[in-house]
């Protein structure tokens, strides 16, 4: 049972959010994270904290969860009692969703699958992201035998209308990959990503650190790529990509890159120490 408070933990969020805001990073967790979904001996339970001003993110991850499993069930939670209770007309329709007021203390019964927090840290100090991270963290489900499987945390961010997303994944034991994913008709660059990178990285986007280093040598590799541009956006991507990965810990493949995403080893990224 989650831990019990007498009030949510955080603060409210401007509460923006748009249709299909959040697709890139919902179909990234089906396809990624939707093996261990199924692997769940109980129906997988998924939270979508801080839904905002409208619950149309809720009921999107809903659908395309129960495209990797049709038993998933999810809580939209919010911290604003006004849009919990603006939201609440739309569990009739959708069978296996629930709203509930709360925070990071995420006030659902059980272990919990998945946590999605998007564009929740952007407005708190960088130095109060672990804690953060490590209070959702321990709501997620332990892996099963083998190490295998366990709950996931997705948190990054995106533009208002869902071009350009950088989010974090994180198991029990801490982050583990850092995913960039772009209309790949939009992007003049891939350091134009660099404005949406989540509160942990953005502001270590500066010469020393790993992810300076790393959008500065994807850049290059874009440019090195561009006689590939006359046969679409798409193949220029994936040729930057295949050399990106001659010098970075890439952990996926073609199929995701198609999708213009690519995904790399925490550690890669991770901060320096200050």
């Amino acid at each position: 049972m989650a831990p019990r408070t007498t009030r949510p933990v955080g603060t409210p969020t401007r509460g923006t959010t748009n249709p299909n805001r959040l697709r890139r990073m919902d179909r990234w967790i089906a396809a990624v994270h939707g093996p261990a979904l199924r692997r769940s001996a109980a129906p997988p339970v998924a939270v979508d904290l801080g839904y905002g001003a409208a619950p149309w993110t809720a009921v999107e991850l809903l659908a395309r969860l129960r495209t990797a499993d049709p038993r998933t069930r999810l809580y939209g939670i919010e911290i604003e009692p006004a849009r919990v209770e603006a939201a609440k007309p739309y569990e009739a329709g959708h069978p296996g969703l629930a709203f509930l007021h709360g925070g990071f203390e995420v006030p659902v019964p059980g272990e919990v699958s998945l946590i999605r927090a998007a564009n929740v840290l952007r407005q708190y100090d960088e130095d109060e992201v672990a804690a953060v991270w490590a209070r959702l963290r321990a709501r997620l489900a332990p892996p099963g035998a083998g190490g295998r499987g366990g709950g996931l945390l997705v948190e990054g961010t995106c533009d208002e209308i869902g071009r350009r997303h950088v989010w974090v994944a994180l198991d029990r034991n801490g982050p583990r990959t850092v995913t960039f994913a772009t209309r790949l008709g939009s992007l003049e660059r891939p350091s134009d990503l660099a404005e949406r990178l989540p509160k942990a990285l953005i502001h270590r986007n500066v010469p020393g650190e790993p992810v300076h280093a790393f959008l500065r040598d994807f850049d290059r590799a874009w440019a090195a790529a561009a006689p590939y541009a006359s046969l679409g956006a798409r193949q220029r991507w994936i040729r930057a990509v295949r050399d990106l990965a001659a010098d970075w810990p890439l952990t996926d493949g073609p199929r995701r890159w198609r999708q213009g995403e690519v995904t790399v080893e925490w550690e890669a990224l991770a901060p320096r120490s200050r």
